[in-house]
């Protein structure tokens, strides 16, 4: 086997073809972490002159002057192939230790057990502990953290039409839908130069529930990067509202052009006309064989009345489906399903698209780090544990 760097064109038609392919690990990743101060390489492994492993990589100076080497979701590879594993991150780590790196951490689009909707492990379903062991071996723990979630609930589309899936939601998601429509909520992906309404929206919902949310400039060059490609999609769900509520779909063509107190119209004017009001917003990727659901947000008090966060979902769904994708995945799970756990609310949201024979929560191999230098990464590590000693 041969350890070589490769050009961006041949990563990504290895990319494109691999079963671990996922939006991360594609040159466009690495062009936003360019922007963002790393430096981005691409890696492959020859056996008989074919390529049988690679991975974009990224470095950037964290501690002394020193480098962390980071592949978000990846690398591509077959982790339960023990040769291939260890010869990839031998060679891997020996670049980084010439090249000033003192830590690898990877976070690979791998799953590792086989679960079902509930989050039970599936009878009979794949088992990929293998290759935990194989990284251990190849000198990788496991670490908690990481940029990606552990958990996921996908829905399989397995060629089914929109009308088949929709007839397998639970039915209470089927009535939130109908209600939507009714109460005059429509879906459209949002222009680039209306990316501030999904910003306004997101930075209200991170607010609402203590999370962090990305910049209004994240946002702005994953459209730059991917909308022009088709793999990134940014919708906002609508409805007019004015002082006497909600106004049907067919009002919408003779409303007034929107306008209000915000972008695009958000809020009513002083004279307490209707308006066209966002409710909710959602971030999608369209990437090889799946559609992810990435990032979202709804305001607070417009989500029980119009239900526009069912309507979002309800048209990816049915996009996916007409593009022949594989999968929709609902990405992230904070944990597997625990009735009494913080986040159960969101699994049985993202559970509700889906029956018993076509959703399931998919459980990542999860993140790990080696050393690779053992003397600055010993520092690292005595230093994080003095900072975490002392409350910073």
């Amino acid at each position: 086997m041969k350890f070589e760097l490769l050009d961006p064109e041949t990563f990504r038609k290895f990319a494109d073809k691999s079963p671990y392919k996922s939006f991360y690990q594609t040159p466009e990743i690495a062009k936003l972490r360019e922007q963002n101060g790393w430096t981005a390489y691409y890696f492959g492994v020859r056996s008989n002159n074919k390529l049988v492993a690679a991975s974009m990589v990224v470095a950037k100076p964290t501690f002394l002057g020193k480098s962390i080497y980071y592949t978000p979701g990846g690398p591509l590879l077959d982790f339960e192939d023990a040769e291939l594993t260890n010869f990839f991150f031998k060679n891997l780590k020996r670049y980084a230790k010439t090249h000033n790196g003192y830590l690898l951490h990877i976070e690979p689009y791998y799953e590792l057990i086989e679960r079902d909707r509930q989050g039970e492990v599936a009878k009979s379903g794949f088992n990929h502990e293998r290759a935990k062991r194989n990284l251990r071996t190849a000198g990788l723990t496991p670490c908690a953290t990481s940029d990606e979630p552990k958990y996921a609930f996908v829905l399989d589309l397995d060629k089914r039409t929109p009308d088949e899936l929709f007839k397998q939601f639970k039915q209470n998601t089927r009535n939130l839908i109908h209600r939507a429509e009714k109460n005059g909520v429509t879906v459209r992906e949002l222009k680039r130069e209306e990316l501030g309404i999904f910003k306004q929206i997101t930075e209200s919902t991170s607010d609402r529930r203590n999370f962090q949310d990305k910049p209004l400039s994240y946002y702005e060059q994953m459209y730059d990067l991917f909308h022009r490609r088709g793999e990134v999609k940014f919708l906002v769900a609508e409805a007019i509202i004015g002082p006497e509520g909600f106004r049907s779909a067919a009002a919408r063509e003779q409303a007034p052009a929107a306008h209000g107190d915000g972008p695009a119209g958000r809020g009513p004017k002083a004279d307490n006309s209707s308006a066209v009001i966002p409710l909710s917003c959602a971030m999608f990727m369209t990437y090889g064989n799946e559609v992810t659901y990435l990032f979202s947000g709804s305001e607070a008090k417009y989500m029980k009345e119009y239900n526009a966060q069912y309507l979002i979902q309800w048209y990816m769904i049915k996009y996916a489906a007409e593009h022949k994708f594989k999968r929709y995945n609902f990405y992230g799970l904070q944990a597997l399903p625990n009735e009494s756990k913080k986040g159960y609310g969101i699994y049985t949201f993202k559970k509700g698209f889906a029956s018993d024979d076509r959703g399931h929560v998919t459980e990542l191999i999860g993140a790990h780090e080696a050393p690779v230098n053992s003397t600055f990464y010993a520092l690292h590590q005595a230093l994080h544990k003095l900072k975490s000693k002392l409350g910073y």
